[in-house]
């Protein structure tokens, strides 16, 4: 518990002194958002306001991490994924950049973009595979839950879908001030809950890193706390790709180890709605000339039929703090059928 609270107070910290320094710095290279012209048109007033700030929020979570294990050893499994999630902000870093030198709403080309992920995810599965001895059943609350074995090579191609969609769910998410940053937190803390409870029921779970696993989740909780602060609307920095990429990797990435991979949608269900509400809008058009929605994702429709956006905001959090809460009831529920006591 110690390194979890370690973890998390010490990333908040970081995070709360880093980002105003971040946007000092921002300010003064003169690095600004560039809009999209198709956009919602309130969105207009924002260009310019300081970006790349997931710079902040990975940095005081890689830092929160690593400072909560001086008096521990680190596990393989854990810096896997933080390195995975590091690649993805580096990934989402180079995209910003492009998008502040070119001055335009558009940075790295789908194809590169694409590639990038494919490349950190397949790694990152290979790695889990071979090296780490990921246990490869589909899992919802618990190691082999449903006793359905993909193997070694079906289950990479099922982790590089699950890494690449949600951190391209949480992209999408980020459209509105603290929208993601926010729902994060409750993702993240469901995975925090999920990890300390396999780490005191090992016989349950099996799982062989459930507390440095936990730490990075708590890690993750601080830092975007600290940079939910100044996010907040109206937001004096955005997170940009860096952030929304490296959240949605460490998502990722937490869902797979901790053996819950069946659970993801359930725990991250607000970027499975903003997902879902894209695709819709993308095949009805193609198929129907016709749009669904007055704009995809879904939260500038909310703001199109003329919801305040800190409306959309809070009411999105709620949502998102919802699915938290029936996905730790559902984990909570299979671990009483397995037994459990506290």
């Amino acid at each position: 518990m110690t390194d979890l609270l370690l973890a998390g107070s010490v990333a908040l910290l970081v995070s709360m002194l880093g980002t105003p320094l971040l946007i000092t710095w921002l300010k003064a290279q003169g690095i600004g958002q560039q809009i999209r012209e198709d956009g919602p048109e309130g969105h207009l007033t924002k260009a310019g306001t300081p970006t790349m700030g997931g710079v902040a929020i990975i940095g005081a979570a890689v830092i929160g991490y690593l400072v909560s294990h001086i008096e521990g050893t680190f596990t393989t499994r854990g810096l896997a994924a933080m390195l995975a999630v590091c690649a993805a902000a580096a990934l989402g870093l180079a995209d910003d950049w492009i998008k502040v030198h070119r001055q335009r709403s558009l940075g790295l080309n789908k194809r590169a973009k694409a590639a990038g992920q494919l490349i950190i995810a397949v790694a990152f599965s290979v790695v889990c595979v071979t090296w780490l001895k990921v246990d490869t059943h589909l899992s919802f609350t618990r190691y082999n839950s449903l006793g359905i074995n993909l193997g070694r090579v079906g289950w990479v191609i099922f982790a590089v879908l699950v890494i690449v969609g949600c951190s391209n769910a949480v992209n999408l998410t980020d459209g509105l001030d603290g929208l993601a940053a926010g729902s994060s937190i409750f993702t993240f803390s469901a995975f925090t809950v999920i990890g300390f409870y396999q780490l005191r029921h090992f016989a349950i779970y099996r799982n062989p890193a459930p507390l440095d696993e936990a730490a990075m989740a708590a890690a993750m909780i601080g830092a975007c706390a600290g940079f939910l602060w100044f996010n907040a609307a109206p937001a004096r920095i955005f997170m940009g790709d860096t952030g929304s990429l490296g959240i949605g990797t460490a998502i990722a990435t937490l869902a797979l180890l901790e053996n819950v991979d069946l659970l993801l949608p359930i725990v991250g269900g607000l970027f499975v709605f903003e997902t879902v509400s894209v695709i819709i809008q993308v095949a009805s058009f193609r198929l129907f000339r016709r749009r669904v929605f007055r704009m995809a994702p879904i939260h500038h429709h909310f703001e199109l039929v003329g919801w305040p956006e800190t409306t959309v905001i809070v009411r999105f959090w709620i949502l998102a703090g919802l699915c938290t809460a029936l996905a730790l009831g559902a984990f909570y529920a299979d671990f009483l059928s397995k037994g459990g006591t506290g």
